[in-house]
Formats: C-alpha cells, sequence, structure tokens
C-alpha cells in the first residue's frame, strides 16, 4: 500500500505527541487518529506516569476516539503511530476494526508483524512513513537515559 502527502502531515502531528512523551520521560511513542482528514484522537505513551504497562500511545488513542465516536468500532478510521504497535496495541486495534493503521519506525524485535501478531483482516496497514525522524526521536530517548543512569 502506498503512502499519501495526508500520511505525512498526519505523522507529523504524531510525532509531536511523541516528543511530548519524550519531555515527560516517557518512551516517545505518539498517535494520533483521523476520520475524513479530521484529528479525532491525540494521544502518547504514558505508562511510566501512570504506572500502567498497557498505557501505551495506541491504547490511549483509541479509547479517546470510541469515546469521540460514541462507540466501540473505528471503522473508516486511521490511526498514526510513529512505532509500529505491538501485539496487545494490534489486539486492540483488530477489535476496533480500525481501517488503516500507518505507522512510522518498525519495530523488529516487538512489532506485531515481527511476533505473528495480526490486525483486522480488513485493516489496511503501512510503515515506514517519516521513519528515520521516529527513530531518531527514539534513539535519542534510550542514549539520554542510559547516559543518567
Amino acid at each position: 500500500m502506498e503512502f499519501s502527502l495526508d500520511d505525512t502531515y498526519f505523522m507529523k502531528r504524531a510525532l509531536a505527541e511523541a516528543e511530548t512523551a519524550f519531555e515527560k520521560g516517557e518512551v516517545p511513542v505518539g498517535a494520533v487518529i483521523t476520520v475524513d482528514n479530521r484529528i479525532i484522537a491525540r494521544a502518547h505513551n504514558l505508562t511510566e506516569q501512570l504506572g500502567d504497562v498497557t498505557a501505551h500511545a495506541e491504547m490511549q488513542a483509541i479509547t479517546a476516539a470510541a469515546n469521540f465516536l460514541g462507540g466501540k468500532y473505528l471503522i473508516n478510521c486511521t490511526l498514526y503511530v510513529t512505532l509500529e504497535p505491538c501485539q496487545m496495541c494490534a489486539g486492540g486495534l483488530y477489535w476496533s476494526q480500525i481501517s488503516r493503521v500507518v505507522f512510522g519506525a518498525y519495530d523488529p524485535d516487538r512489532g506485531f508483524s515481527a511476533v505473528g501478531g495480526r490486525l483486522h483482516p480488513r485493516t489496511e496497514w503501512v510503515g515506514g512513513i517519516l521513519e528515520n525522524e521516529a527513530s531518531s526521536l527514539l534513539k535519542r530517548f534510550f542514549i539520554e537515559k542510559r547516559n543518567l543512569n
């Protein structure tokens, strides 16, 4: 599947969320969900702040989008997330029946495609959108974290 200029625009919005996570000391992953080219949910990792291993950016965004739409299904929605979703997040996305997932950096160790996770059969996905920017932010975070310890 190919990507569009809109994908780049919305991935930049997800990167802004990732920067917010970085500033809070969270692993810098950000997400936005759109419908009809309009952002309906913004989120970033909150696992440290909430003390909750499930508080990934994608899970926060799914909840916010479902609340906005007034229902649990995210049909006709697109998730933009800076890092390939993990198996847990892929499961949440599966059950939400989201129409499309666009991510930045691939996660060769924990990403859903690496560990055999699945999205809904009707969900289209594409990776590598602004991959260098997303990867650089993650690398910078972990370098700084190591230097502090």
